[in-house]
């Protein structure tokens, strides 16, 4: 009983001090994934030696990063990944050959032996997922194009990882054919729970789904129990739990109540992947930790920039613009998570000793740290080199040729809210630029006759390519607030725009920022939006009026993140 409570009391330390840190923080500007490293730093042996890391510790620690990975198969559609697989897969494979190699001669001119040096190039290639995706969701560019890609790239190392771990588990390989049998069984597994993911979500989800999403409760549990139940299959075939957790995700992502989950899962991931980050610091012993300190240092000054330009390279083989290149690279320089676990199981195994762990772990902190500073200011960045980088861009590059636009309409993603809205625009304007990152609604709008840009409206490259400054007409179907509040930042003040929320508080903030009008509710796009623009094409008093109406329904439902308090129907 007495461990039961010393257990739950580390834990409650944990948080305590964690928030402390992340407070500290974020009234800094700094990222709060090192608060959470520093805190367990503090914790553990490396200085005050608090708390040790222990089942309950672990067990959130590893939830943390199913949860995070689940999430992320939540918000992943088919349709809006197919596009980028074949390019994921060509830059995944040569990425990890490459920066394997480059860790092995590092290690190796380091004065590491030639068997160390094999095992820290094995553990290097990998990025953090738990970093980066992290960072993406706090930048919510997750479903960017430069972030499908990082996450893409992510989930292919995952797999190479387990595959490495179950041949590290088995000990020394007495001959190739064991290790063919191996890494077979270890495919084999992974490709049957993806094949089961993807059956469930056309016959299995649909009808259970169907029958309790008015139970939001019910329909929680569920979802949850869905996620663990892959995480359970994944454990029991010796699989990474985050690869079950992600394919979890994404059957439940193909089905239309996955917005549902979103907001819901937000906390209980934030909570499970602090304690991940806290026990990366509690995990840190001084004397193994330092033992190769300035190894360690040497090999993150020569790592950081090695991994960026290996993914810069291959990014930009696969013909992908400068900024998307820039920023899918620049995310993706430290060293993964799972190079510590790759390193522990080979110091179980007897290939290498504890130190060799020390210097992973330290290489790992470093990179790490500097990492999510580079991803937090990664847009900054580019705004600084992009002059030079253009310059090295393709000859082919769309911004060669770029049309010129003047008092023009910009259409930000093809959907029910933009699509009845676009023949009527077409009538006032005589070029509608519609920006959307789908090949298929590209190829439909071409066909209909509207400029396209294909790409991220968050990008740089395509806003420039929109002419945003001169546009007279701006709307805005994206629900990420960032995205928005950037538009509303580079148009003319006599702009008109109109951009979409998923919440109150979030519209109320747009309209400060000068937003014309917010769509607040699907329910309005096919009908009321275009009831709007006609108005304010034909009658600007009877506009005027319908805005005011529906200012003063938001204002009534200040209190209220309901979709349905702003544009859709009241039961007043």
């Amino acid at each position: 009983m007495s461990a039961e409570i010393t257990l739950a009391a580390d834990v409650g330390i944990i948080i305590v001090v964690a928030a402390i840190g992340s407070l500290v923080a974020k009234q800094t500007g700094q990222p709060t994934i090192v608060a959470y490293i520093l805190a367990g730093l503090l914790l553990g042996p490396a200085a005050l030696g608090i708390v040790e890391v222990g089942a309950l510790t672990e067990t959130m620690a590893e939830l943390g990063l199913a949860f995070l990975l689940f999430l992320l198969g939540i918000k992943m559609r088919f349709e809006d990944i197919q596009h980028v697989l074949r390019p994921i897969v060509a830059i995944s494979l040569p990425q990890m050959a490459l920066v394997s190699t480059a860790g092995f001669l590092t290690a190796y001119g380091l004065g590491f032996t030639v068997w160390e040096s094999v095992l820290i190039g094995l553990a290097v290639m990998y990025s953090s997922t738990a970093v980066v995706i992290k960072m993406l969701k706090d930048k919510d560019t997750a479903t960017s194009l430069h972030g499908k890609i990082d996450v893409g790239v992510l989930l292919v190392q995952d797999i190479v990882v387990v595959i490495i771990l179950a041949v590290l588990a088995a000990g020394r390989p007495d001959s190739a054919a064991e290790i063919a049998l191996t890494l077979f069984t270890v495919l084999a597994l992974v490709a049957g729970i993806g094949i089961a993911a993807v059956a469930a979500s056309r016959y299995l989800l649909p009808v259970i789904f169907r029958r309790i999403a008015g139970n939001r409760d019910v329909f929680f549990l569920i979802a949850i129990s869905w996620g663990f139940l892959f995480v359970l299959f994944a454990q029991e075939f010796d699989l990474s739990i985050e690869m079950g957790a992600f394919l979890a995700g994404l059957s439940i992502a193909q089905l239309p109540y996955s917005k549902e989950l979103q907001d819901r899962i937000n906390p209980l991931t934030d909570l499970f992947i602090l304690v991940f980050f806290v026990s990366v610091g509690l995990q840190l012993d001084a004397a193994d930790l330092f033992a190769f300190w300035e190894e360690a240092v040497l090999a993150s000054i020569v790592l950081i920039p090695v991994k960026f330009l290996v993914f810069f390279a291959l990014i930009d083989w696969q013909d992908f613009d400068v900024e998307t290149t820039f920023l899918g690279s620049v995310n993706m320089i430290q060293v993964s998570e799972f190079g510590l676990v790759v390193g522990a199981v080979a110091v179980a195994g007897g290939f290498i000793g504890e130190p060799v762990l020390g210097f992973l772990t330290l290489t790992a902190l470093l990179t790490m740290s500097v990492s999510v500073y580079v991803i937090k200011y990664n847009q900054q960045l580019y705004d600084l080199v992009s002059p030079f980088l253009e310059r090295l861009d393709s000859a082919d590059d769309r911004d060669v040729e770029r049309k010129q636009y003047r008092n023009h309409a910009v259409v930000v993603g093809y959907d029910d809210v933009t699509e009845p809205a676009l023949p009527l625009l077409a009538q006032y304007y005589d070029d509608v630029v519609v920006v959307d990152r789908k090949p298929d609604h590209i190829e439909k709008l071409e066909a209909a006759g509207f400029e396209t840009l294909f790409g991220d409206i968050s990008q740089q490259t395509i806003r420039k390519s929109a002419e945003l400054p001169y546009a007279d007409f701006v709307l805005s179907s994206s629900v990420q607030p960032a995205v928005n509040r950037m538009l509303l930042q580079e148009v003319a003040e006599e702009t008109t725009v109109v951009v979409k929320a998923e919440r109150v508080s979030d519209a109320r903030d747009l309209y400060d920022l000068g937003a014309d009008y917010v769509v607040l509710s699907t329910h309005v796009a096919g009908g009321r939006l275009a009831e709007f623009l006609e108005a304010y094409y034909q009658d600007r008093n009877r506009f005027e009026e319908m805005l005011q109406t529906d200012v003063q329904r938001l204002r009534t439902f200040v209190s209220s993140d309901s979709p349905s308090a702003f544009g859709g129907e009241t039961d007043d």
